[in-house]
């Protein structure tokens, strides 16, 4: 893989700009679903089809063993991890790549609107 292609290049940056619009206009100190719900109007409006509390399902040796819910789940393609805290910390990365891992899907954010600019990593698998 070229290392210099950002994967889903384009629907990432319209997703950071989306994300940028709903920091700009609701600021930070707001509770994480407010932000999500803020996201997924903005999501409809450009027509970018995306799933809230999508559910990821957790194999263990080919047996189910547990669910998360991942905040968004942006064109079956982008996981979006959602936050409103001081600063992302190593609980959440491992959080994302467990979602990662779980979906075997590529891609992964995640959004902290928790501060006076909005925050992003981008994890790839």
């Amino acid at each position: 893989m070229d290392t210099n292609k950002i994967l889903y290049k384009d629907l990432s940056y319209k997703i950071a700009g989306l994300a940028m619009q709903v920091h700009n206009k609701l600021g930070y100190g707001f509770l994480e679903k407010v932000y999500e719900n803020a996201l997924m109007v903005l999501f409809k409006r450009e027509g970018i089809q995306a799933k809230q509390q999508a559910p990821i399902t957790v194999y263990f040796e080919e047996e189910v063993v547990g669910e998360y819910y991942a905040d968004i789940l942006v064109e079956d393609k982008i996981i979006l991890e959602l936050k409103a805290v001081e600063e992302i910390i190593d609980a959440h990365r491992s959080q994302i790549l467990n979602y990662l891992k779980a979906t075997r899907l590529q891609l992964a954010i995640i959004l902290n609107f928790g501060k006076d600019r909005l925050e992003s990593e981008r994890f790839i698998l």
